[in-house]
């Protein structure tokens, strides 16, 4: 399990250092961010602070920006979120849209107001701040929203248990529940 966290957070942070070569509007996709939204909640709470610890600063380290302000804005992100789904029930898949998007702004925020104390330039990605905010927000979103998914298929931990409990019940139904005396 734990090398199956590795590899995704490495596989999102060397990704969200890539996407911009591909194609511009790409580099608005928080991927790092929406491997950190899918661990918060999962109620996990220490693990979900220290992936977006880790996220954040190889972020940060890759983009050539302010080293330690995505580190905080996704750790920050986190713990809210991990806060959050400790008193609300959010495991309905469509629900974590809403939840990502919200996670997408907070941590944008965040991000630009860290820049912007430190006297560093906003962002090297939009024009004004506003677009940054709405274009990360949507992108994030989308792109969070795939991501999810395809945890969910390789972190999906049910689907064993499931294959297991209907071998149980075929078995049953099988030999039946009572011995029959012929």
């Amino acid at each position: 399990m734990k090398w199956k966290l590795a590899v995704c957070v490495a596989l999102a942070v060397v990704l969200q250092s890539s996407l911009r070569t591909l194609w511009g509007p790409l580099a608005y996709a928080d991927l790092p961010l929406a491997v950190v939204v899918y661990f918060a909640l999962r109620r996990d709470a220490v693990m979900a602070v220290m992936i977006g610890t880790v996220a954040g600063l190889g972020t940060d380290v890759l983009s050539g920006g302010l080293l330690g302000a995505g580190g905080f804005a996704m750790t920050l992100t986190a713990y809210l979120l991990a806060a959050l789904v400790t008193r609300v029930m959010i495991d309905n898949p469509l629900l974590r849209i809403p939840v990502l998007a919200g996670a997408a702004g907070f941590e944008t925020v965040v991000y630009l107001l860290l820049h912007q104390f430190l006297g560093q330039p906003p962002t090297p990605l939009g024009d004004t701040i506003a677009e940054t905010f709405a274009y990360r927000v949507i992108w994030t979103t989308v792109a969070g929203t795939v991501v999810a998914f395809l945890l969910d298929t390789f972190f999906n931990e049910t689907s064993r248990l499931r294959r297991r409990h209907f071998a149980f019940r075929r078995r049953i139904a099988r030999r039946g529940l009572t011995r029959r005396k012929y």
